[in-house]
């Protein structure tokens, strides 16, 4: 198998070494203008996912607070309601009954208005899921034996996810390559696909990349690139496994592109992407094409959609392969005692660390998956798909 170049393995290794110790730097969503009389939004901002946790639910409505910028003296209200203001900040409490609503602020001693859109979503909270990223490998090994199984889950890896789901009721989302060393897409039988389809109720397939290497293969790239290679793995994935295996979410491979590569994703059929957005830690951004104070959101809210883009981002959890599994625990057990507690939890791993003959083989890796599962459940969280969480359709 192939050897991992330097980059990764520095990213995994400075993952391991920030562990418990990341600190997320305060900051607000948008950066002040420096005109004292334009009103900001403060909390929700517009494209935020609002949860159970972000209020009081009552009759399926949530009755949450808006936190608002504005003058001194201003007269201020919110969808009508006024708020109380304490020198330059007033809140109002609203109610949102709807999937998709719409936020006013008005002033009225100066006339000014402001909006934004934001998303009711009672589906949301308190659901979690495995993913696998750099995943490849389990399907060459269905291909290699396609005579001798009779079931996909003969495969190694893809029995161990199984028992996960069996024992658990996890679900799974696994992100997959084109191709790996003598082995693409497009030889891989498709004589299990009914089995595929009758397991597409808790296991999902998406696009990654094409292929592994070279390490951030789209941080330069265009639109029709990543367009021509991700249609390219969706048309497999429904040739082998069936349509309803394939899904509204993905994670690109290291995730660091430019916009135009997201509405690639985004025009193929992903309309919810999921990475790190590491900030203010050194590590590699992993963060599509989302500006630093829209990283700092994604590490206290987890969810947030572009508006502008309609694109929905969610954070991931954890990465599993980069902590020892003494500190899965603690480390997402900090998230509550920072009181950024995740809605959705996604525990993430990679799928080359299982094998035995892999050079960075790690062998507690079932345990890990077993500890971050058990973790969820521990602490309240059902399995539950993304796409069963966010049904927000692309306008």
């Amino acid at each position: 198998m192939p050897e991992r170049n330097y980059s990764r393995r520095t990213f995994i290794r400075h993952q391991s070494l920030i562990g418990l110790g990341m600190a997320i730097a305060p900051a607000a969503f948008y950066p002040l203008s420096g005109k004292e009389e334009t009103i900001r939004f403060i909390s929700p901002v517009d494209g935020d996912i609002l949860h159970i946790h972000d209020g009081v639910v009552k009759g399926g409505s949530l009755r949450t607070t808006v936190t608002v910028n504005a003058p001194e003296n201003s007269k201020i209200s919110v969808n009508g309601i006024k708020a109380s203001g304490n020198k330059n900040v007033y809140t109002a409490e609203v109610r949102l009954d709807a999937l998709t609503n719409n936020i006013e602020v008005k002033d009225s001693r100066s006339g000014e208005k402001k909006s934004i859109k934001v998303y009711w979503l009672n589906q949301l909270a308190g659901k979690y899921r495995l993913s696998i990223d750099d995943a490849v490998w389990f399907l060459k090994d269905i291909h290699q034996h396609a005579a001798s199984y009779n079931s996909v889950f003969d495969s190694p890896f893809l029995g161990f996810l199984k028992q996960v789901h069996d024992t658990y009721g996890t679900k799974v989302h696994i992100n997959i390559f084109y191709e790996t060393d003598g082995f693409d897409l497009s030889q891989m039988t498709d004589k299990y696909k009914a089995e595929w389809e009758a397991n597409a109720d808790w296991l999902r397939l998406s696009f990654h990349a094409k292929a592994e290497f070279p390490d951030d293969p789209y941080k330069n790239a265009g639109y029709q690139q990543v367009k021509q290679e991700c249609e390219a793995v969706i048309r497999e994935i429904r040739r082998f496994a069936g349509a309803a295996l394939n899904d509204m979410v993905t994670t690109l491979h290291w995730g660091e592109v430019p916009i135009e590569v997201s509405r690639a994703l985004r025009d193929a059929g992903y309309t919810a992407q999921l990475c790190d957005f590491n900030v203010d830690d050194g590590l590699a951004p992993c963060s599509y094409y989302l500006t630093i104070p829209q990283r700092r959101h994604m590490q206290k809210r987890f969810v947030w959609r572009d508006n502008e883009e309609n694109i929905t981002f969610i954070k991931s959890s954890i990465i599993l392969d980069t902590k020892k599994i003494h500190d899965i625990v603690p480390y997402l057990n900090r998230y509550e005692k920072e009181n950024r507690k995740p809605p959705y939890v996604d525990l993430l791993i990679h799928e080359q660390y299982f094998y035995d003959y892999y050079h960075n083989y790690q062998p507690d890796y079932r345990d890990k998956v077993r500890t971050a599962v058990k973790w969820a459940i521990d602490n309240g969280y059902t399995p539950a798909s993304i796409h069963e969480c966010l049904n927000i359709s692309p306008e």
